[in-house]
């Protein structure tokens, strides 16, 4: 099936995009709560009789398409959970759920790939390929990636590549921005407390002050990406929260800093982690505080496989923009550290649709799913 015929043939099934998307932006869920979303998932799938549908890590699902045993097997993955966000976009289908939103798009990406479903479904007689879909959990919380990993959702069969998508606002509706190498960041959620010991304000000896010691901690990570990393190499180390301190004449027992780490290197983040490491031994030797390092979330670099990369550029043809590397990261990283994968940002901008992802108002026209859904369709090799 040519390029032409394929987006004819994919435009056919914007209805039941349309109709995917918003029956699941009504009832967004939490990580490891999508319970409501598992269920309509789980229904529209089951009609579709895959020859194998099974629930990973929780609140995820799988479905397999058997090909005709004589290609590869492709995976293709889509997040599920929602954010905390109170909707403000006025639309007729907005959340039914108070105070949690589909704000990152992840509506579209489940709408997307139960499509691509019904696609396989009406192509199961030309399947060469074994195409496995995966409904992950929890990517905006703890990493569901890789408890679908642990759990053996990459395997029987063993998938070979697999693919994944994200609904971007700043690219233009129609086009799909992809790059070979790291297209999103490493990045760790942090935690540093300080522990020291209280004093009265007038007699300072008599204690051990966490405030200072938390003082010359912030100065001394900003200088150690500075003079730590590679100059060529993009990393930051942001500490966004802090608390210590309860009265202002008393020396301050305990100071608690919340941050993140980004680079766009797996093992550049690897030596920047022991910097910092030694940054607190260096902190607890010149104040006699002591430290504790709490790593809350961990996602590797998204980094996209090169041979796979020129495949989908070359199905995507005109549709295909150049990514520039973002410093915001996904759990898709996961499935990459076991298989070669892709990772793309489907175009949603448009003159009614601009709002940031994560924004209160994030919305976009279903048919900027439709190169998504040709993509998908468009990297599984049929019987001619």
């Amino acid at each position: 099936m040519d390029r032409r015929e394929l987006d004819i043939e994919v435009r056919g099934y914007l209805d039941q995009l349309r109709a995917h998307r918003r029956a699941l932006h009504r009832i967004p869920e939490i990580g490891e709560a999508e319970h409501k979303t598992q269920a309509y998932l789980m229904e529209q799938l089951r009609r579709l009789a895959p020859d194998d549908l099974r629930v990973f890590a929780g609140t995820g699902l799988r479905a397999v398409f058997r090909g005709n045993g004589q290609g590869r097997v492709v995976a293709f993955r889509a997040d599920i959970d929602a954010l905390p966000v109170r909707e403000q976009t006025g639309c007729s289908f907005a959340s039914t759920h108070e105070g949690c939103m589909h704000a990152c798009g992840h509506d579209g990406h489940m709408a997307n790939l139960l499509t691509f479903a019904q696609w396989l479904h009406d192509h199961r007689g030309s399947l060469i390929d074994d195409v496995v879909l995966l409904f992950q959990p929890a990517e905006e919380t703890i990493g569901g990636a890789k408890r679908m990993i642990d759990e053996g959702a990459l395997e029987n069969p063993h998938v070979d590549v697999i693919y994944g998508m994200h609904m971007m606002p700043d690219v233009p509706k129609g086009k799909i921005a992809c790059c070979a190498g790291p297209i999103m960041a490493q990045t760790c959620e942090m935690d540093f407390v300080i522990h020291g010991r209280s004093a009265h304000g007038a007699t300072p000896h008599l204690g051990t002050d966490a405030i200072t010691a938390m003082g010359h901690l912030l100065t001394l990570f900003q200088t150690t990406v500075a003079r730590s990393v590679d100059p060529c190499q993009q990393a930051l180390i942001t500490i966004g929260k802090v608390r210590a301190g309860e009265q202002r004449n008393i020396l301050a027992d305990r100071a608690e800093l919340q941050g993140i780490v980004r680079t766009f290197s797996n093992r550049v983040y690897e030596g920047l982690e022991a910097r910092i490491r030694d940054d607190l031994k260096g902190i607890e030797a010149a104040f006699g505080v002591e430290t504790e390092f709490i790593k809350r979330v961990f996602y590797p670099c998204v980094e996209n496989d090169e041979r796979e990369f020129e495949r989908v550029r070359a199905v995507l043809g005109d549709r295909f923009l150049p990514a520039k590397p973002r410093m915001t990261a996904e759990d898709f990283s996961y499935y990459q550290l076991s298989v070669p994968g892709v990772f793309v940002f489907c175009g949603c901008m448009d003159d009614m649709h601009n709002a940031p992802l994560h924004a209160p108002t994030f919305d976009f026209d279903e048919e900027a799913l439709l190169p998504g859904l040709a993509l998908f369709a468009g990297l599984v090799n049929l019987a001619s």
